[in-house]
C-alpha cells in the first residue's frame, strides 16, 4: 500500500511518460456469454465452489515464491527492478499455463535520486551556522550549485496553512524562501502558491513528530522551485526567530530524475460478456526497503490463487463453461510510487471501455500481523474522509460484509483515502470495493478486544520495511480474505444484479 504523499521516502518514484510497448492494454472483443437460466443460482454455485477450493493454505505457495524472488534479487520486488520483473513473469507464466489471455502492459516512470538535502541557518552577530535535518521533496527542482541563500518569509498559519494566495502577503515573498506549515492541502498546492507569490524556494515544517516531512510531487514537471521538509521543532524555532528579525537560510538540494520501465500484468477469461467486465486487482510491487510480502504479495497471491481456481472451474471441472461475465485480473506495478500502474491502465481506456467495466475489486495488504478486518466503506456509512464511492460501491461493501457476517468474522469500514489502486477507478465513476487488514495505523483497545493482537501498535509493524517477510504474517486473516476474493469473484462472474445492474 502506498504511503500518504506526505510520508513517502525521498527516493520515491512517480509516472512521467508512457511507452507504446503494447498498443492495446486489454482484450475487449465481444465474446458470446454462456446462457444461464438462473444467474443467481449460477452465482451461488460458482462462489461456493471457489470458496471451497481457494484458501490461504493453497495461496501460501505464491507467497513463498515471491519471498524467494525477493531473496534472489537484492531483498525487494520494487518497480523497475529485477525482483519485480521476476514477480511479473511468475504471475504471467502461471496464468498463461492456466489458459488465460495474458498480456504485459509496459510503461515508463521516473525515479527521484537525492544526492544532497541540506538546510543551513546562517548565523548572525558571530553566531555559528546551524544545519537542520532536511528531506528533499520527490521531484523537486535542484538549487544552484552551492545552494540557494535567501531570507525566509512566513506563510500564514491557519486551518489551511500556505494553501491559498491569501497566506502569502503581496510583496513579502519575492526573492525569499517561504516557510510553510504542513497540513490541509497537497505539497504541490503549497509550492504553487509560494511560487506565485515570488518565492525562490519553499520549506515545509511538520505539524507533529520529530522527523522531517518526506513529501513529494507527482512527476518531475510538478517541481517549480526547490522544495524540502524539516521537523516541527525546527520549523517552530525558525518561525519564532523570523518574527523578531531577518533570518537567512541556505537551502541545498541536488536531485536526479532517472527514467525507468516497469509493467502491469493483465489476465482475463476467454469467455464472458465483454461489455460486463469484472475487474479485480492487487499491486505486485514492493518498496525498495523490503520484500513486501504482506504489502502486497498477500493480495497478489490471493488473486492469483482465485484466478487459478476459477480456471479449473470454467475449463476443467466446468467442462469448458465460461462465466457469464468476463473476469479480468490485474497485477499493478508502481503502486508504491503513486498508483502508477493502475493510473496508467485506466488513462489508456476509451470511454466505452470504462463503461464496460462493471466494478473494480481491490485487495492490498490482506495478511497484516496485527490485523483488523477492514472493508472499504462504499456507502460512507462511517461518515469519515472522502465519502461514498460511485454508484454500486455500497452494494459491493454489502456483499463483502454479508459474507463475513455469515462466516462469523468481525469487520469494520475503511475510508477510500486514495492510498491504493481503487483510486483511478473511482475517479472515473467505476464502483469499487475490497478489503485490507491495516498498514501503519495504530490498533485501538477496542479493536484489540474484537480482533486480538496488540493495542497501541501498528497493524503492520513491518510496513514498508525489511521485516515485511514470510515470517511476519497473520495466515488466518489471510485465509479469510482469500475466501472474500473467491466469493466476490464467483458471485459477480455470474450475476451483476447484486451490484444493481
Amino acid at each position: 500500500m502506498r504511503a500518504h504523499r506526505h510520508s513517502r521516502r525521498s527516493t520515491a518514484v512517480l509516472a512521467a511518460t508512457v511507452t507504446a510497448a503494447l498498443a492495446a492494454p486489454v482484450l475487449l472483443t465481444a465474446t458470446p456469454a454462456t446462457a444461464h437460466q438462473n444467474p443467481e443460482k449460477a452465482a451461488r454455485k460458482l462462489a461456493k465452489e471457489l470458496v471451497e477450493e481457494s484458501s490461504g493454505r493453497s495461496a501460501y505457495r505464491h507467497l513463498a515464491a515471491f519471498q524467494r524472488i525477493a531473496d534472489a534479487n537484492g531483498g525487494n520486488r520494487a518497480a523497475g527492478t529485477p525482483g519485480h520483473e521476476a514477480s511479473a513473469a511468475y504471475v504471467h507464466d502461471t496464468l498463461k499455463k492456466a489458459g488465460y489471455q495474458v498480456s504485459y502492459q509496459d510503461f515508463e516512470f521516473h525515479e527521484a535520486k537525492t544526492k544532497t538535502e541540506k538546510t543551513t541557518v546562517l548565523g548572525t552577530g558571530g553566531a555559528a551556522d546551524r544545519e537542520l535535518a532536511t528531506a528533499a521533496f520527490d521531484f523537486t527542482t535542484s538549487t544552484p550549485a552551492g545552494g540557494l541563500t535567501a531570507p525566509i518569509a512566513l506563510a500564514r498559519v491557519d486551518e489551511t496553512p500556505g494553501c491559498d494566495a491569501a497566506d502569502y502577503p503581496a510583496g513579502a515573498f519575492a526573492g525569499k524562501i517561504a516557510l510553510v506549515k504542513r497540513g490541509s492541502c497537497t505539497f504541490v498546492e503549497k509550492q504553487n502558491a509560494a511560487h506565485a507569490a515570488g518565492a525562490l524556494g519553499v520549506i515545509v515544517y511538520n505539524h507533529s513528530g520529530t522527523t522531517p516531512i518526506r513529501g513529494g510531487f507527482s512527476r518531475p514537471a510538478d517541481g517549480l522551485i526547490p522544495s524540502a521538509g524539516i521537523t516541527l521543532a525546527d520549523g517552530e524555532a525558525l518561525t519564532a526567530a523570523a518574527a523578531k528579525g531577518e533570518v537567512k537560510v541556505r537551502l541545498d538540494l541536488d536531485q536526479e530524475h532517472v527514467a525507468k520501465k516497469t509493467r502491469n500484468v493483465i489476465a482475463e477469461t476467454r469467455g464472458g460478456r465483454a461489455d460486463k467486465v469484472v475487474t479485480v486487482g492487487a499491486h505486485l510491487d514492493s518498496v525498495a526497503e523490503g520484500p513486501g510480502i504482506n504489502d502486497n504479495a498477500s493480495g497478489s497471491a490471493g488473486l492469483l490463487e482465485v484466478a487459478l481456481k476459477l480456471a479449473e472451474e470454467t475449463r476443467g471441472k466446468g467442462k469448458g463453461k465460461q462465466p457469464a461475465n468476463k473476469v479480468r485480473f490485474a497485477w499493478w506495478s508502481g503502486e508504491e510510487l503513486g498508483l502508477l500502474g493502475s493510473d496508467h491502465y485506466v488513462a489508456r481506456l476509451s470511454e466505452q471501455q470504462k463503461k464496460d467495466i462493471a466494478l473494480y475489486l481491490n485487495f492490498d495488504m490482506i495478511a497484516s500481523p496485527n490485523a483488523v478486518q477492514f472493508v472499504y466503506d462504499g456507502d460512507d456509512s462511517d461518515k469519515k474522509g472522502a465519502g461514498a464511492g460511485p454508484a454500486g460501491s455500497a452494494q459491493i461493501e454489502s456483499l463483502i460484509n454479508g459474507f463475513l457476517d455469515r462466516q462469523g468474522k468481525p469487520h469494520e469500514g475503511s475510508d477510500f483515502d486514495g492510498r491504493s489502486d481503487y483510486g483511478p477507478f473511482i475517479a472515473n465513476g467505476i464502483p469499487a470495493g475490497g478489503t485490507f487488514t491495516g498498514a501503519d495505523g495504530i490498533k485501538t483497545e477496542e479493536q484489540a478486544k474484537r480482533y486480538g493482537g496488540t493495542a497501541g501498535q501498528p497493524y503492520d509493524p513491518n510496513y514498508h520495511g525489511a521485516g515485511d517477510t514470510l515470517k511476519n504474517l497473520d495466515l488466518k486473516v489471510f485465509d479469510t480474505n482469500v475466501d472474500v476474493i473467491a466469493h466476490a469473484v464467483g458471485t459477480y462472474a455470474q450475476d451483476l444484479r447484486p451490484l444493481g445492474k
